[in-house]
Order: structure tokens, then C-alpha cells, then sequence
């Protein structure tokens, strides 16, 4: 049997106390990062960064980090952003599109982003599909775009790695 991670309670770190606070629920997730407070302190405005406002539009985003997640086969990560895509006007539709590898019914730009995503998850180079990332976005964007994918990979293996659910 798989020993079980220690989840921090927040009574614990203040930081997790507060951001639990904040969203007004528990986030495992959160509070098995808390094992190493350190590495929860910078999280937080590293994760907020990169998912947070910038060149690349939230819905991309979303796209790119739910297609990692469905790639990985990633429940936590899937969850949380099943969520935030729809909050970025991600369809249901589109969604399961996504978890069956397809990318009919998305802009161009998507489809760039999501083969990318895809490839880059599978591969760790995304040779084939990086190039098509020029046609739509500049260098600040595909690498804001691969940053998502990047971060999307760490967190499912995280999670898949020490079997956290939602």
C-alpha cells in the first residue's frame, strides 16, 4: 500500500491559513506543498504569474492546462480546472473535446496552443508542433504558452505522483 502524505493543517503555516481563507475551501493540493513551507511561500506568486494576467489570453491558457491534464490523466488538475476553463468560457463541449485528443470546433490559435501543449507533454521537446506556434503568436506569448504547459506538467505530476484527488 502507498503510504499517505502528511496534508499540513492550516492551523500549522499562516500562509496556508490565509490562502484557504481566501478561497473559502480546503485545497489539498496547497496543504501538501505546506510540507515544504518554503517552496509554498514562492508558489504562490510564481503560480500567479503564469496563470494570472498577461500576453496570452485566459481561455488559452485554460485550453493548454486542461489538455495537459487530460494527457496526464491528471483527476486533481482536471478538476480544478474544469472550473477555471469554464469561468474562461471554455464549453463543456469543448472540454470533452479535449479529453478525447481532439481539436476540431477551436480558433487556429488553439488548435496551436493545444497540439503544442499535447506534444510537449507527450515528448518534452514538441518539435513538431512549436513551429506552428509562430503563425499565431509572438516570443513573449509562446513562451508564456509553454510556461503554462511547463507548469501544467509539474503540478500533474505532483499530484498523480503522490496519488492526490480532489
Amino acid at each position: 500500500m502507498t503510504p499517505t502524505i502528511k496534508a499540513v493543517d492550516p492551523s500549522e503555516n499562516e500562509l496556508l491559513a490565509s490562502l484557504e481563507a481566501r478561497s473559502k475551501q480546503a485545497n489539498l493540493f496547497l496543504r501538501v506543498i505546506a510540507n515544504r513551507p518554503e517552496v509554498l511561500k514562492a508558489w504562490v506568486p510564481f503560480y500567479g504569474a503564469i496563470m494570472g494576467p498577461g500576453s496570452v489570453e485566459r481561455r488559452i491558457k485554460e485550453l493548454v492546462y486542461l489538455t495537459c491534464a487530460y494527457t496526464n490523466r491528471c483527476a486533481f488538475c482536471t478538476a480544478a480546472h474544469t472550473a477555471a476553463g469554464k469561468k474562461a468560457g471554455i464549453t463543456e463541449a469543448e472540454m470533452q473535446s479535449l479529453e478525447a485528443g481532439a481539436d476540431e470546433g477551436f480558433s487556429a490559435p488553439e488548435r496551436a496552443a493545444i497540439a503544442y501543449a499535447r506534444e510537449l507533454t507527450r515528448t518534452a521537446a514538441a518539435a513538431t508542433t512549436r513551429a506552428g506556434l509562430a503563425a499565431h503568436f509572438n516570443d513573449e506569448q509562446i513562451v508564456e504558452i509553454t510556461m503554462v504547459a511547463a507548469t501544467a506538467n509539474w503540478t500533474n505530476r505532483f499530484n498523480n505522483g503522490l496519488s492526490l484527488l480532489p
